[in-house]
């Protein structure tokens, strides 16, 4: 005689990964990147007027050339005495004068002294001069 026995668990394993869990850390993740990478930029304190003139396009790796209150001049982040100012130029762009540089002056700043700073980039050779301001209303 023959018996069968059944203790009633029909459960049967699945051998299949959860990736719902994993996919949710990795949405966490992206959202803490997002709003933290814009925050690790380094940028030269400087007070900037304010333009209403239309938002254009940031390049990926802009230029930078900062005229700061006491008349010193910044590429980038390395401040250049303005003798030198061609050669930190060339350095920082690899000799492509066709690149827009990106001017930045503080609110202060005579425009004598602007003008005679983009004087002494056309005089390098750089004519893609683009001013920078602040965002906001007319006045």
């Amino acid at each position: 005689m023959a018996a069968k026995l059944d203790d009633g668990d029909d459960l049967n394993e699945t051998h299949e990964i959860n990736v719902t869990p994993f996919i949710d850390v990795m949405l966490v993740l992206l959202i803490i990147f997002m709003v933290a990478a814009p925050l690790a930029t380094v940028d030269v304190p400087v007070d900037l007027p304010v333009s209403t003139a239309a938002r254009t396009p940031r390049p990926a790796e802009p230029l930078f050339l900062t005229l700061k209150e006491d008349l010193s001049v910044i590429v980038g982040e390395k401040a250049v005495p303005r003798a030198g100012l061609a050669q930190a130029l060339d350095a920082a762009t690899g000799q492509d004068r066709e690149q827009r540089v990106f001017v930045r002056a503080a609110r202060t700043i005579d425009y004598g002294q602007l003008t005679e700073l983009m004087n002494d980039l056309r005089k390098a050779g750089y004519l893609k001069i683009a001013l920078v301001g602040l965002e906001g209303e007319a006045k």
